[in-house]
């Protein structure tokens, strides 16, 4: 047995429910504690479907705690932007060039940024891929982690303007089925 798959069976037996906000942004500490260190447990190491299960079990202010944690805020988003090209579906994206742009409010004034190229049958994404957007779409951190675990719907996060759109709008639309978006277990 891998121990991405101990890892795997471990968070899945965690009850994340029974954690308050504040127990739950502790274990995510330390956990990334414990990746930091060079423990050998490495969030990265969760597959995709526990990740998006972690997610479905967790309460609106949990996800809010990890958005409002600076370090964890910066994990959740590099996990889901690394993991963007491993579930990109190239038949779905045929002759499709897009680069989106993303902004995160991270307070006032400030976002965090990332993009995402779309081309060629590829999908790359990370913080900075230098290129002009087509289409810059802008969330909140939470909504964001939710809609790409497939603990949102992308289409109703549009209809109520939790997802602001700037640039070319269609393709704003059509990019979440260009991806594998995981199914939450029951």
């Amino acid at each position: 047995m891998s121990f991405g798959s101990v890892l795997d069976e471990f968070a899945r037996n965690i009850d994340v429910r029974a954690l308050t906000t504040e127990q739950f942004v502790q274990l995510l500490e330390t956990l990334c504690m414990l990746d930091d260190a060079g423990a050998g447990v490495e969030l990265s190491s969760l597959s995709t479907e526990v990740l998006a299960d972690i997610v479905a079990k967790a309460s609106k202010d949990q996800i809010k705690g990890i958005a409002a944690h600076q370090g964890l805020r910066a994990v959740f988003l590099d996990e889901i932007f690394r993991r963007m090209s491993e579930h990109f579906v190239p038949e779905r994206a045929k002759h499709i060039s897009i680069v989106v742009g993303w902004r995160f409010p991270s307070d006032e004034y400030a976002f965090d940024r990332f993009q995402t190229v779309i081309e060629d049958g590829r999908c790359v994404s990370s913080a900075d891929c230098g290129r002009t957007p087509d289409t810059t779409i802008t969330v909140a951190v939470d909504d964001f982690i939710r809609m790409a675990t497939g603990n949102a719907l992308a289409a109703a996060m549009f209809v109520t303007g939790k997802v602001k759109v700037k640039g070319e709008y269609a393709p704003a639309v059509r990019l979440s089925g260009y991806f594998d978006i995981p199914k939450v277990r029951e």
